[in-house]
């Protein structure tokens, strides 16, 4: 699947009718390939705060090239700007002073993040600061262009050092389609340890369960925790179990073919891993279907599947394997939830309330789990895969603009947040709902 549209911009008929029409005219997203360097080029740190002079040095450790200067003529691929010293409004016009000077000498595909304190940890002025963050960041995503991205990430007291997987990726081409997002870090009864010894291969020795793993979004997120070390074991319906035995066997993993509402389906699943692997690391609730139809219309059993297939399964599945102990220690739970669970769509009242259903999900458990285990979802936006190649040409081209990067995602995309929470260095990011949509003009 491709994006013609954007192709055709890069024509030259294209490049003169965007120029003359004032069409939009999205930037080719630069995307990850295995045994890249994280971040090719500099990247500027600044501000002040808890982690202004670690920061270097954190991001050598991940290979990223640093510097505190801005010199005439130098390019940036990348800027921090350390916000947690931040205590009062009138010290906001520190982000003016330094993002204002450099945001023009940004390369193409650039990578912005702020690091600030959670406002719900701290009072006063410096909550009002700390919180004003996130109507920058958002607006500074839907202003840099050039296919750049502009994260916020608020650190708790105590968790400075665990903030190198996440700037792993939001620096890196990793997260292509992620903008406009909000992490926290050190939150949620988070632990502090991290585990990584090989950030090539941050899953290695690990066994991850995906479900809906025989194609799409799935089969990319197979690949992708493949990529870097985990011993995958996929789940899918008998009906796709020709396509899952070939995905697995090529990427040297297991399956299990099932439907995962069935009743005994958690216990089989739970079973499997004990018995085939000794228990699971990583647990992907990635199965979903769709069923759509506005709710005048809608028979009880579309409302029914949809539910129990997105949302229900999960619930069960994770409970049964938090029962028998099968999710090993510094464990992950992640589900997809979907931009439909945030901003709503007409004809889709079975699947947002499922969507949204994930993120409570995530709620629920966040400060339930012991052990280290963590629990996220990730909410993708408009991923371009052969369901939404099958939507009307109108249809397709207005969800594919709708957002700061006017252009439609891949899966791979969806894999590689997935991939950062699955990372044994993640287990400080906990309770996060991070929005894969290329900061969708829909839902905040």
């Amino acid at each position: 699947m491709s994006d013609r549209y954007q192709s055709f911009t890069q024509t030259p008929i294209g490049k003169l009718l965007v120029k003359n029409l004032g069409l939009p005219n999205p930037t080719p997203l630069e995307r990850y390939a295995a045994g890249d360097p994280l971040v090719k080029g500099t990247v500027l740190v600044g501000g002040r705060g808890r982690l202004a002079e670690s920061l270097p040095g954190l991001l050598d450790t991940l290979g990223i090239a640093t510097t505190g200067t801005a010199g005439e003529g130098q390019r940036f691929k990348g800027l921090v700007f350390d916000a947690s010293g931040l205590t009062s409004s009138e010290d906001l016009i520190a982000l003016q002073e330094f993002f204002t000077p450099v945001l023009r000498s940004l390369e193409t595909c650039p990578r912005v993040v702020v690091i600030g304190t959670p406002p719900e940890t701290v009072k006063g002025s410096e909550r009002v600061a700390q919180r004003a963050l996130e109507g920058f960041t958002r607006s500074l995503g839907k202003e840099i262009g050039r296919g750049g991205t502009v994260q916020l990430v608020y650190v708790a007291e105590g968790f400075e050092q665990s903030v190198l997987s996440t700037l792993g990726f939001l620096l890196s081409p990793k997260s292509a389609y992620v903008s406009g997002q909000v992490v926290r870090i050190g939150t949620h009864g988070a632990s502090t340890a991290e585990g990584v010894v090989d950030w090539q291969q941050p899953l290695a020795g690990k066994v991850a369960l995906v479900t809906g793993a025989s194609r799409g979004i799935g089969e990319q997120i197979a690949r992708v925790l493949h990529r870097d070390g985990a011993t995958v074991v996929g789940v899918d319906v008998p009906q796709a179990a020709d396509a899952l035995v070939t995905v697995m066997k090529e990427l040297e993993g297991d399956w299990l073919t099932l439907d995962i509402t069935a009743k005994d389906a958690p216990q089989r699943i739970a079973a499997h891993l004990q018995e085939k692997h000794g228990g699971v690391d990583v647990v992907v609730h990635n199965a979903g279907i769709t069923r759509d139809k506005k709710l005048a219309n809608m028979a009880e059993d579309r409302f029914a599947s949809v539910v129990s297939v997105n949302l229900t399964a999960p619930e069960r599945i994770t409970a049964e394997l938090l029962d028998q102990k099968a999710i090993r220690a510094n464990g992950r739970i992640i589900g997809v939830s979907s931009m439909a669970g945030i901003a709503g769509n007409v004809g889709q009242t079975n699947y947002a309330a499922s969507k949204a259903g994930v993120i409570g999900f995530v709620d629920s458990l966040a400060d339930e789990l012991t052990d280290g285990i963590t629990v996220n979802a990730v909410a993708p936006g408009f991923i371009i895969t052969q369901m939404t190649a099958a939507m009307p040409l109108a249809s397709r081209e207005v969800g594919q603009r709708l957002n700061s990067m006017a252009q439609g995602g891949l899966p791979v995309d969806v894999a590689e947040a997935i991939a950062w929470y699955a990372s044994s260095a993640s287990t400080a990011v906990n309770g996060n709902v991070v929005r894969v949509c290329g900061q969708m003009m829909l839902g905040a």
